[in-house]
């Protein structure tokens, strides 16, 4: 998607989340001339991806690892599942579907902390896009 826009005015304020502006002005014997182009996201909101997480906090708590299930499952419709927490208190999430869901679930991970609640910890280590399996029917979290 491509917008162009072009005003001559003497200020422009533009926001729009998830839209990248490029702007050139160009200066005349007069009014300046400011050109906004605009390109949204092509990739389809509603496309199946698969996404490995990798979360760092108190992954060992199952009031953390409730919260994860819930988040992926319940609210955001996502199938995959949670490894069993390493030595280093991190976890490998994996989770499948719709592109909307899977973003929207990384950025629950990313603010951890302030969405969890109570005492515990999680942050965001990394999110690495995977090609879908297809071999999960729910999300599952497992237990050593």
């Amino acid at each position: 998607m491509l917008i162009g826009i072009s005003y001559f005015v003497e200020e422009i304020y533009c926001f729009a989340p998830s839209t990248s502006f490029s702007s050139s002005t160009v200066l005349q014997n007069g009014p300046r001339i400011l050109q906004l182009h605009a390109t949204g996201s092509s990739e389809n909101p509603d496309e199946v991806i698969g996404k490995t997480i990798v979360v760092k906090g108190d992954v060992n708590g199952g009031y953390v690892r409730t919260c994860i299930k819930n988040e992926a499952s319940k609210f955001r419709r996502l199938i995959g599942t949670m490894s069993p927490p390493a030595d280093d208190n991190t976890a490998t999430i994996y989770v499948e579907g719709k592109r909307k869901m899977v973003d929207g679930f990384v950025r629950w991970c990313a603010k951890g902390t302030t969405k969890i609640g109570l005492s515990q910890r999680l942050e965001l280590v990394e999110a690495i896009d995977e090609v879908p399996t297809g071999l999960y029917d729910g999300f599952y979290v497992k237990i050593d």
